[in-house]
């Protein structure tokens, strides 16, 4: 193999591969995707896609989160034959919200190379774009698909001053940053789609005002978020504890309600409905 590992010995690698547009593959990518001996692939059929678009043939081996763990035995044994094995997965790079984590940690833990070659995350040009703050960031992920567990983390990142970034699926995009304005409150944000392709697009602004005009948008999001810059937050509280608290404090639950609503800079209707379906 041309590209040789630290010492010349075979090695597992971490090719990332376009995220949309064909041409965003380093140079590096290619002639390791030549070179390496077998493909561990998130999905064969994308990937040889890609290797017809570049010209390559290789044998690919299906491994994403389903079967993951049964494929380690295979990893292994090609490695001990003195291959080199390379991993990708649809778009992107591996392990960033994609499979790949097992077969690393299994390559480490009986010691064979594992080289990551730099390249395509989408999280990347979508921060570097967005307008806001890329000087500290807390890169999250795919949040809980489950509304209740996706509330629960939300509230866990309320107090952190870094920019905050997601990834988001279509059908759930609008609900999510429902529960972004009822928890996090209001903050500056920015939205990308389809990043690097033909129908590519960012939207900016309050939460609020990008969720009014989201409605019907397609394709792969990633959300960017403005870290928590009020200088006296009670996001460590839930919206119901927060209502409560000033009810102790001597409010009824209306103006309770309007001034939870003032302090996150949300809707009092969205206070209101959190608030009232409490025990439901």
């Amino acid at each position: 193999m041309n590209q040789k590992s630290y010492n010349g010995e075979n090695a597992l690698y971490l090719i990332p591969t376009p995220i949309g547009n064909m041409q965003d593959i380093t140079i590096r990518a290619v002639q390791i995707l030549k070179e390496v001996d077998v493909l561990f692939s998130e999905d064969t059929r994308v990937t040889s896609e890609l290797l017809h678009f570049l010209g390559i043939k290789k044998r690919c081996i299906a491994s994403h989160k389903f079967n993951e763990e049964l494929n380690q035995a295979k990893l292994l044994e090609f490695l001990k034959q003195g291959m080199n094995v390379g991993i990708v997965t649809d778009r992107g790079t591996p392990v960033i919200s994609d499979p790949g984590s097992i077969l690393v940690k299994a390559a480490i833990d009986h010691h064979f190379h594992v080289i990551a070659l730099p390249g395509a995350t989408a999280f990347v040009p979508a921060l570097i774009a967005s307008g806001i703050s890329a000087e500290k960031f807390y890169f999250y992920g795919f949040l809980n698909n489950k509304e209740a567990k996706r509330k629960k983390e939300l509230e866990s990142l309320c107090e952190i001053k870094a920019t905050l970034i997601f990834y988001e699926a279509p059908h759930r995009i609008e609900k999510t940053l429902q529960n972004m304005i009822a928890i996090l409150g209001n903050r500056r944000a920015s939205i990308s789609r389809e990043i690097t392709k033909k129908f590519e697009e960012i939207y900016r602004g309050t939460l609020q005002e990008i969720e009014e005009k989201i409605h019907g948008a397609k394709g792969e999001f990633v959300i960017i978020v403005e870290g928590n810059t009020a200088s006296k937050s009670y996001n460590h509280l839930t919206i119901i504890e927060h209502v409560n608290l000033y009810i102790k404090e001597g409010l009824d639950s209306k103006e309770a309600i309007k001034k939870v609503a003032k302090d996150r800079k949300v809707p009092k209707t969205e206070i209101y409905h959190i608030y009232h379906s409490k025990g439901e």
